[in-house]
């Protein structure tokens, strides 16, 4: 059943900036794809403990999958759960291509800087990450392989990765439902695999609210998810930040 949401707070991120912030456990994060083709990389970490942060390995072996969507849950590389996927209208988010960074970014659109664009210069998704890590004393080797929110990528049988034009369109949500207090960061710069010729990255929104009750059941009919779901409730049942 899809949950019902009564906001806490909302906010919108303008395609191609940045963002991050403490997402308390028993809250659940609406990601919006505003108008269609948004492309929302993401990271987590233990807000406790934050060399405890989103391992991408674990999160599939442990759910035998390529992709992510509804009942899917984001392991860290302790073997706990920060979040797991309790509403998805998209149907598929890209574990494997990890984020743009400056060069292939200049590469395929070209060079448009502050000093001359302000707001519409052309960021990475990268860059942006590195922002919003460095405001919470994270840096470089903190960044490891992100999940992007809202697009499709598939391999071929030789193995080639293949992007998916219009996988998510306009007012496409994905539902994050916490476990664990969590640091999450946020770039909404391209996808690396975008093959579009020009520089128009979509606006992603974000809406908290309560997690209702027994918003965790399909997520545990996963088996290891039952084992991943207590491992984090212990942590708090043992007192925070204690193993």
């Amino acid at each position: 059943m899809e949950q019902q949401h009564t906001e806490r707070w909302e906010e919108r991120i303008p395609g191609g900036c940045h963002w991050s912030g403490l997402v308390r456990r028993g809250t659940t994060l609406r990601l919006t794809d505003v108008d269609g083709g948004a492309n929302a990389a993401v990271l987590f970490y233990n807000q406790d403990e934050r060399l405890e942060r989103y391992n991408m390995a674990d999160t599939l072996k442990s759910q035998h999958t390529f992709r992510l969507t509804k009942g899917h849950a984001c392991y860290s590389d302790m073997g706990r759960i920060f979040c797991y996927i309790a509403a998805d209208t998209t149907g598929w988010h890209d574990t494997v291509c990890g984020v743009s960074d400056a060069e292939l970014i200049r590469q395929q659109y070209g060079v448009a800087r502050y000093q001359e664009h302000r707001n519409s210069m052309f960021r990475s998704g990268l860059d942006g990450m590195l922002i919003e890590l460095g405001k919470w004393g994270l840096g470089m080797r903190d960044v490891v392989s992100n999940i992007n929110f809202f697009s499709k990528v598939t391999a071929t049988a030789s193995g080639k990765l293949v992007f998916h034009i219009g996988n998510s369109k306009a007012g496409s949500y994905v539902d994050l439902s916490f476990e664990m207090d969590t640091l999450m960061v946020l770039s909404a710069a391209p996808h690396p695999l975008d093959p579009a010729d020009t520089y128009r990255p979509g606006a992603v929104g974000l809406a908290a609210s309560a997690t209702t009750p027994g918003a965790a059941a399909e997520c545990a009919r996963i088996a290891e998810n039952m084992r991943g779901l207590h491992n984090t409730r212990r942590l708090y049942a043992c007192g925070r930040g204690v193993a």
